[in-house]
């Protein structure tokens, strides 16, 4: 297994945890990393995933399965500013929210590169 077959949750931190955000990969007990952007916990996180994974192989301890989080839902919260300009461009294109978001993330991971 690779660190990106592994499902991570990513939350912003608060004040006074630190600020930024925090990775936490509920498949790997214990693995969790920071940064002060999502990019950076991410990056972060996939470098804490791979040292927990090389580390179980070190010592012969198991190495868990991928959990399947494959539903096609995912529920977020986000800011009530952010929600009523998603709703304010909804309405503009006549499609609802959810159309709109999954456009934008569908949108945004064709720019990106895929990881290795």
């Amino acid at each position: 297994m690779k660190a990106t077959d592994y499902a991570f949750e990513i939350r912003p931190l608060t004040e006074d945890e630190g600020g930024g955000y925090l990775i936490t990969f509920p498949d790997l007990p214990g693995c969790t990393s920071d940064g002060d952007t999502p990019e950076e916990a991410i990056k972060n996180g996939l470098d804490a995933a791979k040292a927990w994974l090389e580390t179980a192989r070190e010592f012969n301890d198991p190495v868990p399965i991928p959990s399947d989080s494959s539903s096609g839902r995912f529920v977020t919260r986000i800011p009530k500013s952010l929600h009523a300009r998603l709703m304010t461009r909804a309405k503009q294109e006549g499609v609802s929210m959810n159309a709109l978001v999954m456009a934008y993330l569908a949108e945004a991971l064709g720019k990106r590169e895929p990881r290795s």
